[in-house]
């Protein structure tokens, strides 16, 4: 654990913070309350486009780390995917006591058609409110923060 270093204004830090996790919780809601969520809910959608990224099937602790929800949420959450076919679970070939998720044909149908909808939501929201260059300079400044220790030099 790093302490804080005297010359980082503690103020300037936590109203940075708090203005980033304001701006989340701001464009949550918007898209929570949007008519998109018919086939999946915003969770659901989470967990669909998190596996739409990975190149191979995940086991769930490597799920969970990309997502905003608790482990038992989680694992009900994607026993419920699993129910309606959006998932599959397969046998992990190196370790025999875990499983591996992916996306299913239908999985990935849902999750390309929802994600049209909610691209072009996400869309609206950036743009309505920040230039092409703010929003360069926000993602800039986002993949700074989304480095682990393990990036850092």
């Amino acid at each position: 654990m790093t302490t804080v270093d005297a010359a980082i204004p503690l103020r300037q830090a936590n109203e940075a913070w708090e203005a980033l996790l304001g701006a989340h919780t701001t464009l949550m809601r918007r898209f929570a309350a949007e008519d998109m969520w018919c086939e999946v809910s915003l969770h659901e959608y989470d967990v669909l486009y998190t596996l739409s990224k990975c190149p191979k099937a995940q086991r769930l602790g490597v799920l969970g780390r990309h997502l905003m929800l608790s482990q038992p949420g989680l694992s009900r959450l994607v026993e419920r995917l699993v129910e309606r076919g959006l998932l599959a679970r397969q046998p992990d070939p190196a370790d025999a006591r875990a499983t591996l998720l992916s996306l299913t044909d239908e999985g990935r149908a849902v999750q390309r058609r929802v994600g049209r909808a909610h691209a072009r939501s996400v869309a609206d929201a950036m743009s309505s409110r920040l230039t092409p260059e703010q929003m360069s300079t926000l993602t800039a400044l986002a993949a700074l923060l989304n480095r682990t220790e393990e990036d850092l030099p």
